[in-house]
């Protein structure tokens, strides 16, 4: 597909896969990257490119999220395709993994050849389907996973539905090796967590709620992780939220078996405390938990033991959060908001921009990295794909119903002032995203 050729100049260009830091100019052509070098020493082209100017800003990669819900089919209400992908693009990412607790699921070729017709014909950026582990997500028998490897899946998961059958998550290990697919392991033991509201701990109890303790998802973590040393499959752990799962992930890594991890913006910067005052909006699974999880993880980022950041982007519909404590429903939106939370902690000197950045692009392209077709994303090496975001880190912006894209406005962050602003956002060579632009 031919595109205009576009011209980034004077940007600070960050791309941790190059190692790259300085002020470069970036020219894309034909979609993919065409040329990055000193600023005015871009090649002639026959047809004069457009020109970004990008002075001030960062210029890097396109972002990878590697857990988002997009909702469709079966779910409209809270999100679609064609919004949740402009919401990505407003957000700086490129690429969105989706996951498949649709309706209905992505457990077949005709769930999974839909997402990716719609996605070709109403999303503004990439879009790689997730397919179910289980047969209908129910985690009874395993779905057909060599037809969903040959329909596009870049991986397997029952996200939001753990396998409780350990026989099953076994198989799935030992199968998915075939196609080279990371298992993308939900870690929580139900039995610990059902009716479960909040993390477990004192300001549950102050509040009167159930409890979600963290060793419910540190004994499903220590469970799958032994499972990937007996069978050798590719296991990826779904928005790791304690310091206990950190120190699994660490000890599993040291011993060579073949685990990565996630991690979420809001599990990094927001604690337990956030719903104080019964916060609907801070109702999440796994739950916010306290400073001493947040230290490990930001550790856990700043060692390498966890892989990528996602957004586990969970957009829902205003009446699934307006409504009792107990009787709404998990999740936060986190596409649009993911770049200024992480920002929080840059200019906190929690973390270096470029650890994040890679945390947002190669680290998760290092995850899907095994994936035919796949290669060269999270990166702006000559001939990768001209997938770009370019943000100021200095920008402010008000976190408000009316800002969000998303059709899901359910973050607890409405009414925050963040600071780190998505101002153009290219996939493929064309900008799909450019501030006050419509």
């Amino acid at each position: 597909m031919s595109n205009n050729p576009i011209l980034i100049t004077g940007g600070r260009l960050i791309d941790p896969a190059q190692k790259l830091d300085k002020k470069m100019d970036l020219l894309l052509k034909d979609g993919h990257v065409f040329w990055l070098g000193e600023e005015g020493k871009a090649p002639s082209l026959p047809e004069a490119p457009t020109i970004l100017t990008a002075r001030g800003k960062v210029v890097c990669p396109g972002f990878i999220d590697l857990h988002c819900h997009l909702r469709e089919p079966g779910f409209e209400e809270k999100e679609t395709i064609a919004t949740g992908t402009r919401a990505g693009a407003r957000g700086g990412f490129t690429t969105l993994c989706c996951m498949p607790n649709t309706n209905p699921p992505l457990d077949s070729r005709a769930v999974v050849d839909y997402v990716i017709q719609k996605a070709r014909s109403e999303g503004v950026i990439r879009v790689l389907p997730i397919g179910c582990i289980s047969q209908g997500r129910r985690g009874e028998g395993l779905a057909e996973m060599g037809e969903l490897a040959e329909a596009g899946v870049v991986g397997y998961s029952d996200d939001g539905a753990p396998v409780s059958n350990a026989r099953l998550m076994r198989h799935a290990l030992e199968y998915s090796r075939g196609w080279k697919l990371p298992v993308i392991s939900h870690c929580e033991e139900i039995s610990l967590t059902e009716g479960g509201q909040m993390n477990e701990g004192a300001v549950a109890t102050r509040l009167g709620l159930k409890g979600m303790p963290a060793e419910a998802e540190e004994c499903m973590a220590a469970r799958d992780i032994a499972l990937a040393r007996l069978t050798g499959g590719r296991l990826h752990l779904a928005h790791i939220s304690s310091a206990g799962s950190v120190e699994l992930v660490r000890r599993a890594k040291e011993k060579g078996i073949s685990v990565t991890a996630e991690v979420t913006p809001h599990h990094l910067t927001l604690t337990e405390e956030k719903v104080m005052g019964y916060d609907t909006n801070a109702k999440v699974n796994p739950p916010l938990r306290t400073r001493t999880d947040i230290a490990a993880l930001l550790q856990g980022l700043r060692e390498g033991v966890i892989d990528a950041i996602a957004t586990d982007h969970a957009p829902h519909a205003a009446v699934d959060k307006m409504c009792e404590f107990g009787l709404a429903a998990f999740g936060i939106s986190g596409l649009e908001t993911a770049l200024g939370s992480l920002m929080t902690l840059v200019n906190q000197g929690e973390l270096e921009l470029g650890l994040v950045i890679a945390r947002l692009t190669s680290g998760p392209a290092g995850v899907l990295g095994g994936i035919p077709m796949k290669s060269g994303l999270g990166t702006l090496k000559v001939g990768s794909p001209a997938d770009v975001t370019i943000f100021d880190p200095k920008g402010e912006w008000l976190v408000s119903e009316a800002s969000l894209i998303s059709k899901g406005k359910n973050t607890p962050l409405l009414g925050t002032k963040l600071k780190g602003k998505v101002i153009a956002t290219i996939f493929g060579g064309r900008v799909v995203y450019k501030e006050g632009a419509p």
